[in-house]
């Protein structure tokens, strides 16, 4: 299994960097998988420095906030539109699978002013996430968690089951008991780190790097610590040294075009 970081900052786009989006790939032997972590905004551009997007088998939405999701719409154009699209390579769906949150559908035509039916069924297959129920795309496992944010949220472990690889992403969350399960014995955990401590006090939102920090050691067995969805405000320099006084393992921040094996 391959993470391959597209875009990697919270909240909003920064200069260099999309959105959250995080394209994972993995082969059963017969074919390669491509699903994506996310797809916020800015990030379809980037994304096919890596892949054409319109032979994408899934997008998995961690929630429903536009730094998460808005990037749907373009995917919708291009399938719907591009000359290539509905054609798919051999032995793939033709239509990408979109798991995210209840009611994703709904919101995701509205966001392209569409009605809700059709809205974008034609050329996206919406299924909705069940509390710590796993779905299976060829060789991955994904099990969602339902986690701490204002919003329905959940975070995301990935289990390439050719391989043994574990990916864990946290989405946008506070500290919560889902993050023990979510978190261990994963090889990477992606965790937000978009608060910053002794800067914000707010509970319930988002992680700080020290808590990011905390979270997976508590886990147990995780391999490396990425931190990720900094808001262009945040010094990434601090949030390293903060993770550093709750983590003593592998760490860095997630830079786009950064790739993992898992």
């Amino acid at each position: 299994m391959r993470l391959t970081v597209v875009g990697s900052s919270g909240s909003v786009p920064s200069v260099d960097s999309p959105a959250s989006c995080y394209l994972v790939e993995a082969d059963d032997g017969e074919r390669p998988w491509r699903v994506l972590l996310d797809l916020g905004n800015g990030a379809l551009g980037p994304l096919q420095q890596h892949v054409d997007p319109t032979h994408l088998d899934a997008v998995l939405l961690s929630h429903l906030h536009a730094d998460h999701c808005l990037d749907l719409c373009g995917l919708y154009v291009m399938l719907k539109y591009a000359p290539r699209a509905g054609t798919p390579e051999p032995a793939r769906v033709a239509k990408p699978r979109v798991w995210g949150p209840e009611g994703t559908a709904d919101r995701m035509a509205r966001a392209y002013d569409l009605p809700p039916r059709p809205g974008m069924h034609g050329q996206l297959d919406f299924a909705a996430w069940h509390d710590r129920e796993p779905v299976e795309l060829g060789p991955l496992v994904v099990t969602p968690y339902r986690v701490t944010h204002p919003v329905v949220a959940f975070g995301l472990r990935v289990e390439d089951t050719t391989t043994g690889g574990v990916l864990a992403y946290t989405g946008d969350t506070d500290t919560c008991d889902a993050l023990g399960p979510l978190c261990k014995g994963a090889g990477l955990v992606l965790a937000d780190t978009a608060f910053v401590e002794g800067r914000d006090a707010s509970r319930g939102v988002h992680l700080t790097a020290a808590r990011a920090g905390a979270a997976v050691a508590a886990a147990g067995g995780v391999g490396r610590l990425v931190l990720t969805h900094l808001p262009p405000w945040n010094d990434p320099q601090v949030c390293l040294e903060q993770a550093r006084s709750a983590w003593d393992g592998p760490l860095e921040v997630a830079k786009p075009g950064a790739t993992y094996d898992l």
